[in-house]
């Protein structure tokens, strides 16, 4: 059976070690999380958790449902063969001199990449995309000397007004809070 990445998008309580929890169970599966980015989401107390994982589509059902029975954890859904918008932002510290530095500064152009800092010997670039934007750009400063290299992970949402993670039903059912504790999701297609 064939492995591939898939992009696991996950509500979870804003409580810690929730991070934990998610990361074991995956690891006592043995599943490589290639990439795990979590931050506050729309919702007051909650958590968006986006990793990505490498394994068979049965194997990671199998821990999709696992993840679900967290006590922490809301709703989890793969969304790897959905329409989805994702992106990846990277920081690279590069060597740059005299004579480098405008080639630098031209491939950073051509990215639509940010020099975001200066120094005598090197450049600090932000880039922000998907994947092989930032591995392409990547790929081209090495000759020039990487010295650094600092990448978020992918985070990925589904196009449009659909969103596999929440609804004020699923919250308020998997955490019994009453309506009116709930925030007021929009309602916009």
């Amino acid at each position: 059976m064939a492995s591939t990445k898939h992009t696991i998008v996950a509500l979870v309580e804003d409580k810690p070690g929730v991070l934990n929890r998610v990361a074991s169970l995956l690891r006592r599966r043995g599943f490589n999380i290639e990439s795990i980015a979590v931050g506050h989401c729309e919702l007051p107390d909650f958590s968006r958790m986006t990793f990505v994982i490498d394994g068979a589509p049965v194997m990671v059902e199998q821990a999709r449902k696992q993840l679900a029975k967290l006590i922490d954890v809301v709703k989890v859904s793969d969304i790897t063969d959905a329409d989805i918008v994702d992106r990846e932002l990277a920081l690279i510290k590069v060597h740059s001199t005299v004579q480098t530095r405008s080639d630098v500064i031209q491939i950073v152009g051509i990215f639509r990449a940010n020099i975001i800092d200066v120094a005598y010997d090197s450049l600090t670039i932000e880039i922000t995309g998907d994947e092989d934007k930032v591995d392409s750009l990547i790929n081209l400063l090495r000759p020039f000397g990487i010295k650094e290299i600092a990448r978020t992970g992918r985070i990925a949402m589904i196009r449009g007004g659909a969103s596999p993670v929440q609804t004020e039903e699923q919250i308020y059912t998997a955490r019994k809070k009453t309506p009116q504790s709930i925030p007021q999701l929009s309602q916009e297609k």
